[in-house]
């Protein structure tokens, strides 16, 4: 095994016990942290986050609403969102005037949509991948539908070819060259949510720009997981949220990503206070007057609380690193744990999945949907559970959670395990590893 480099991050977090999670509390390591592979669904609390939003409590119980401009820590209020959009903007690959700390994941995507998605008569397609994360599906749907178009043409869903699970680089580039002069928008995932796929994004993207189609991203499984260069790549928007990779916190703010080049033609279109000119903002002008770039598409001042917990984790990857360190440690921890699963009794791989197994017959068994190789996936490992439809993988999660790993279940077959490099290590890939083999040693006995 080769060791994952050296970034002693786990203490600066806070690991859920195993009694607490769903293990068998009568088992002997119920007092115990549990194994938190789930990082990819909600990240895990660090203590730096839980300060400063104990912080940012007692300065709201001592100064009040003084707390906006005298802050006894210097931050206040009015320019904490500033703070974290400088840590933003490292993590995804671009400058500063081209991030903004704001809002939630879809609205930002709306708001992203109705600046760039501009359909005509000739060109008027959004290209996505099929079975995009449902928000997504439902905002593309109700953009077109509010364009008057019938999202059954103006949606184009690109699936993977019969009996794979992944799209192929050479398909979605030669979509875009065949339908570019039809497609308005070309926008998937950074890192697809259900099988891990990391698209190629400066492929697409370059492809998307030479057939003259606008290219944006939904980061939401990308960002903090994968290195980004959004500006290099000539990305023209991207949205994610936080609460994954990034651990803001349930529910946490969210970000949006607009390219300057875009600077002197697009303006905001929904206008809002927080978005106007900071040097003017409280002397309440009549008239708007935007932030320079992707600062001028806020509406409304954000939740302190909100950015005080993704700022304490912000921090914590500036301390390690940021993405450069964090990305080899990453792989050699994702890699170790696919070993691991390889070599399970209970492994199939891809090509040996037979009809039986799709039709639900067959010995119980998983394999890998996750690309194999690192320059396509991320973190996380999704396992798909056979025979499909027949309930394993409902047995094998409410077993592996009875031991304290916490895992991701998407029905009706899939069980996703992200070790996250900020708080993962080698005994969480073999602790997941082995209760996953008793998991199934327990169901044969069953059934």
């Amino acid at each position: 095994m080769t060791s994952t480099p050296e970034l002693p991050l786990r203490k600066e977090f806070l690991l859920p016990i195993n009694g607490e999670v769903g293990a068998n509390r009568l088992w002997n390591e119920s007092d115990k942290p549990c194994t938190y592979l789930c990082g990819n669904s909600l990240g895990l609390m660090s203590k730096r986050s839980k300060e400063l939003v104990e912080e940012e409590m007692s300065v709201w119980a001592t100064r009040g609403v003084i707390g906006h401009f005298d802050h006894p820590q210097k931050r206040g209020w009015v320019g904490l969102a500033d703070h974290a959009r400088s840590y933003l903007a490292e993590i995804v690959g671009a400058n500063e005037n081209e991030v903004a700390c704001m809002g939630t994941l879809t609205a930002n995507l709306h708001l992203m949509m109705d600046s760039f998605y501009k359909p005509t008569s000739e060109r008027y397609k959004i290209l996505c991948e099929a079975k995009a994360f449902p928000s997504d599906q439902y905002a593309f749907t109700s953009q077109a539908q509010a364009h008057g178009l019938d999202p059954a043409e103006a949606v184009l869903e690109l699936h993977p070819r019969p009996g794979e699970f992944c799209l192929r680089e050479e398909d979605i580039l030669q979509v875009i060259e065949q339908e570019g002069p039809s497609i308005a928008v070309v926008i998937f995932s950074g890192v697809q949510y259900y099988t891990g796929q990391w698209f190629p994004m400066h492929s697409i993207t370059q492809k998307a720009e030479e057939q003259g189609c606008i290219c944006g991203w939904d980061l939401a499984h990308a960002v903090g997981n994968v290195p980004l260069s959004l500006h290099e790549w000539h990305v023209d928007f991207a949205v994610w949220c936080t609460y994954k990779y990034l651990n803001s916190g349930p529910g946490g703010i969210a970000g949006l990503y607009v390219h300057e080049k875009w600077n002197d033609s697009l303006k905001p279109k929904y206008a809002g206070w927080w978005g106007h000119d900071p040097s003017t903002r409280f002397a309440m002008p009549p008239k708007f007057s935007p932030i320079e770039g992707a600062g001028g598409f806020q509406q409304s001042n954000p939740s302190i609380l909100a950015i005080a917990s993704l700022l304490g984790s912000l921090e914590t990857f500036k301390r390690a690193g940021m993405m450069a360190p964090l990305r080899k440690r990453s792989i050699v921890l994702t890699n170790f744990l696919e070993k691991l699963l390889f070599q399970s009794k209970h492994f199939v791989s891809l090509k040996d999945i037979s009809t039986n197994y799709q039709e639900g017959q067959g010995k119980p068994g998983f394999t890998i949907i996750t690309p194999h190789d690192s320059k396509d996936r991320g973190a996380q490992l999704s396992l798909l559970f056979l025979p499909l439809g027949t309930g394993v993988m409902q047995k094998i999660f409410e077993s592996l959670q009875s031991h304290g790993v916490v895992a991701d279940e998407r029905q009706p077959d899939v069980i996703r395990l992200a070790p996250v490099h900020l708080y993962n290590n080698e005994a969480d890939c073999e602790t997941a590893a082995k209760f996953l083999d008793i998991a199934f040693d327990k169901f044969a006995v069953s059934i």
